[in-house]
């Protein structure tokens, strides 16, 4: 038995070519093999330009800048007017900024001893040590805290302070390159016309090259209302998409911008909505003690990601996927086969003429030599 199996394993086979007659099998080789070709030319070659070498390492550099202004009147803080320098946080330019739209504030707030009005007073010692209960009839079960007084009110705002925010500029410049290919692009138009950033704002249609965009617009295509989200906050990303056919030239390398609100958002009612949290100011007043003022803001954080790739013809891609399509195809071949063995009527006879043994004798031949 293993004298055969090696024997069998020794044995060339080779192929062996029977034209069968049969239409039905012929046509469905031949359906076969357009599918291939069509699937090679139609999808690996036009639709995914499998004849191109990607470089999907994509090395990116963003600056932001915000400008408008806008002006609040509270009875903690009166008449203030907000700049970049303070509702743009933090102030340096990064893909990650934070732009103020509401506040709660608490103004000269000093140390000392006041009623912790956010929290009951069920014990007397607390965890810190600073916390006792106050004895008075207007204490309603709350606790006398040495911190910073007066302490925090417990509210949220009903709307947004900045009203005018809406109407803030964000200037995103974004710098890629595809270090495979040695290709940098920036987002921005290539143009003498020193007033165009001054005047363009982003569209799709009108200024698809325009680098600034209004907050207002960008939540709008968020799918937000700016009024609603900016009352308790929220998290948008600005999506900024690269996808270069680099056998066309540079300019079919543009961006595409995509806007979407990142935060898990159920209603107005859930404890996850919006975005928040807290900062001071120091000072000192003329006989030199410290107060501070503390705010709690609300607004929105932009998150600005940047994606893409860049294709070139290469003809290693080329050969790699003309060779697979020419494998594929000769499954055809072998799948028809299968039909002919086991599916049509003429199969055994099929079999006998497929499958053939040739048995090599090597011949001996003797030559008779006289010697005399």
């Amino acid at each position: 038995m293993a004298t055969a199996a090696i024997n069998s394993l020794l044995n060339y086979k080779t192929e062996k070519y029977i034209d069968t007659k049969n239409k039905a099998v012929g046509v469905l080789h031949r359906l076969f093999q357009l599918s291939v070709i069509g699937y090679i030319i139609g999808w690996v070659f036009i639709v995914k330009q499998g004849y191109q070498e990607i470089d999907d390492a994509i090395q990116s550099s963003v600056i932001t800048k915000v400008k408008g202004t806008a002006v609040t009147n509270t009875s903690e803080s009166g008449l203030l007017v907000w700049g970049p320098e303070e509702y743009v946080i933090p102030p340096q330019g990064e893909d990650v900024l934070f732009v103020v739209t509401s506040f709660l504030e608490t103004p000269n707030q000093k140390m000392g001893y006041c009623a912790e009005v956010r929290t009951f007073c069920f014990h007397f010692k607390s965890l810190t040590g600073h916390n006792r209960p106050q004895n008075n009839e207007k204490s309603n079960g709350t606790c006398e805290i040495f911190g910073w007084c007066p302490t925090e009110k417990n509210i949220k705002p009903q709307k947004p302070l900045l009203k005018n925010a809406e109407n803030f500029t964000i200037y995103i410049k974004n710098f890629i390159q595809f270090p495979k290919f040695s290709f940098s692009k920036s987002n921005i138009l290539k143009t003498t016309d020193q007033s165009y950033l001054k005047k363009c704002r982003y569209d799709e249609k009108q200024y698809p090259y325009c680098p600034i965009f209004r907050l207002g617009d960008i939540t709008r295509r968020a799918g937000c209302n700016f009024q609603d989200m900016a009352t308790l906050g929220g998290a948008i990303g600005i999506v900024i998409q690269w996808d270069c056919d680099l056998d066309k030239g540079t300019s079919h390398c543009n961006p595409e911008y995509q806007f979407t609100r990142l935060d898990a958002t159920v209603s107005n009612k859930s404890i996850a909505t919006g975005f928040n949290f807290r900062h001071a100011r120091y000072f000192k007043n003329a006989a030199g003690e410290s107060y501070r003022s503390l705010y709690k803001v609300y607004g929105i954080r932009f998150h600005i990601l940047v994606y893409g790739k860049a294709g070139k013809f290469a003809i290693v891609p080329l050969v790699v996927n003309i060779g697979s399509g020419l494998a594929v195809m000769g499954a055809g071949t072998f799948f028809c086969d299968i039909v002919l063995l086991y599916l049509t009527t003429g199969k055994k006879s099929y079999k006998d003429q497929k499958f053939e043994v040739l048995k090599y004798e090597k011949q001996h031949t003797s030559t008779d030599v006289d010697i005399s």
